[in-house]
């Protein structure tokens, strides 16, 4: 594996069994093999949670207990929860400079960042993996995959959305992640043979020999050439698919063929919303993986909302959270009487049917975040043993713009951890914020970026769509520097935790910043392949 920046880089084999585990077909087609724990992270320095902050409410009391992935135990990422963000953050700062804590503030990214491809804009990446977590080197090649657009086809870098395809980049795993730029494949399909019209994200997993299963969200947009003039708005369809195909290498290059594409689950409207019910709804960013306690299973996590027509919700005590007799808390009136109820992010459930993964059964939310945030992009399960005991990190992303009224964090990362897929989670750090941009929470999100006093932080949406990596690496993409638009891979940072707190590790790196796209492969798949 590429060990960190700052020593020796070499690869390290698993032992025997579990690369067997890997590499070796199964009696079965894509047999899904025993599960096991991630890389853990590092530890913080401290694993006290922070201390409650006078003049705010108590964090909702969660347990963390495991319950059966099947049964109707929803986790609820309360108003009181988020309410730590701002109780954790500094009301004196200049106006304009950080506020939060440097323990969940990512470094500063430089103005001068370079470009990582000349002709495409990229964004959301993640990792070839397994069905642990791995990050796998395949005959000597990292890959890759990422949301690309076009950057020479008329449309600008906020309307990339709707334009996206899925593409790949690889190099070879003993290049130097400093200097050593990445190959530019192309784009992961051929053109016209996904679901839907625009590719978003998703997750790729190396199954038996060279079978790769990428799960995407299959998005339909019905006016993609009057949104790229400026226009357009019609809601698009979105469902979640799978593309089973080939990947290959030889001493020059990776590809990929063969892909044949599965529609697998769209929004039912019971528990996870539609586009009927709200033209705003979220359904995508699929992350499939195998869980110890429940062998032989494939879980999926992914973004939805709360079902339910639009505002039609009514947010509860439950949602609230807050302890009994707390001076600081909202009344339920007060709070639906702000439009908080619009609000219903969720991270949904669903589980394989059978060993193809072409079949999958929705299960209730393991999280939701009614009158909190609208959003809960791109979630992931982080297995880690701790002490002896497996915990489950669930990490997701999400933006200021979709916190409810009321409430305020930075764009960035979000945290929970239990005891199991489905817990009562307890927030990271008792708010659930992990890692955000530097931002200035005590100016509104709306308030203008720039340097000038009374402006907000340049940097507040310096990097987004995070990606947490084996031993708590963590990667993103470039939006806004100070002004500078990006549409590259960030410098990878790390966070270290354990026991629910978690601090960026400001020792990794030059000053917390890794290279440019540092995602290293800690497992080696294909044999001795091409290495050198």
């Amino acid at each position: 594996m590429h060990k960190h920046p700052q020593i020796p880089r070499m690869l390290r084999r698993r032992s025997a069994a579990a690369a067997l585990a890997t590499a070796v077909a199964a009696s079965a087609f894509l047999a899904v093999p025993s599960a096991q724990a991630n890389e853990p992270a590092d530890p913080p320095a401290s694993e006290q949670l922070p201390a409650p902050t006078p003049g705010f409410p108590l964090p909702t009391e969660h347990t963390q207990e495991a319950f059966d992935p099947a049964s109707d135990f929803t986790s609820k990422w309360t108003r009181a929860d988020a309410q730590q963000v701002m109780a954790q953050s500094d009301p004196t700062v200049a106006p304009g400079q950080n506020s939060m804590s440097p323990d969940v503030t990512m470094p500063e990214i430089p103005e001068d960042f370079p470009t990582m491809n000349e002709d495409v804009w990229v964004w959301d990446t993640w990792s070839l993996t397994d069905e642990n977590a791995n990050q796998i080197s395949y005959k000597g090649y990292d890959v890759i995959f990422s949301l690309v657009a076009d950057r020479h086809a008329g449309y600008n870098f906020d309307q990339r959305h709707w334009n996206a395809r899925i593409g790949f980049f690889f190099r070879k795993t003993s290049a130097d992640p400093a200097t050593d730029k990445w190959n530019y494949g192309g784009h992961l399909f051929v053109d016209g043979a996904s679901v839907g019209n625009t590719e978003w994200s998703g997750s790729t997993r190396l199954m038996q020999g060279n079978h790769v299963n990428v799960f995407y969200t299959a998005t339909t947009f019905h006016d993609v050439a009057e949104r790229n003039a400026g226009g357009g708005g019609i809601a698009p369809d979105a469902a979640i698919a799978k593309a089973l195909g080939n990947i290959h290498a030889d001493e020059e290059r990776v590809w990929f063929d063969g892909f044949e594409h599965t529609k697998l689950l769209e929004p039912d409207g019971q528990m996870y919303q539609t586009k009927e019910q709200n033209p705003g709804f979220a359904f995508r960013d699929p992350f499939t993986f195998a869980d110890p306690a429940h062998p032989g299973k494939t879980f999926m996590v992914f973004e939805g909302n709360t079902a339910g027509n639009r505002g039609e919700y009514q947010c509860t005590e439950e949602d609230l959270g807050y302890r009994e007799g707390d001076a600081k808390s909202e009344s339920v009136a007060d709070v639906n009487a702000s439009g908080a109820q619009y609000q219903t992010g969720n991270v949904g459930l669903a589980v394989a049917d059978n060993k193809d993964l072409t079949k999958w059964s929705f299960l209730p939310p393991i999280l939701s975040a009614n009158c909190v945030n609208d959003q809960t992009e791109r979630p992931q399960i982080f297995i880690q043993n701790e002490d002896g005991k497996n915990k489950y990190y669930l990490y997701t992303i999400s933006h200021q713009f979709t916190y409810a009224a009321g409430m305020r964090g930075p764009d960035g990362v979000y945290g929970f951890v239990g005891d199991g897929v489905r817990s009562d989670y307890q927030p990271v750090n008792n708010s659930g914020l992990a890692l955000g941009s530097p931002t200035d929470l005590n100016l509104p999100a709306n308030n203008p970026s720039g340097t000038i006093s009374g402006q907000q932080n340049g940097r507040q949406f310096q990097a987004y769509s995070h990606y947490v990596q084996p031993n708590g690496l963590v990667q993103s993409f470039i939006d806004n520097v100070n002004g500078v638009r990006g549409g590259s891979l960030s410098p990878t940072v790390k966070i270290n935790f354990k026991n629910g707190v978690t601090q960026v590790d400001r020792s990794f790196g030059k000053n917390g910043l890794g290279p440019f796209g540092y995602l290293p492969t800690n497992v080696r798949v294909g044999g001795e392949g091409h290495y050198k």
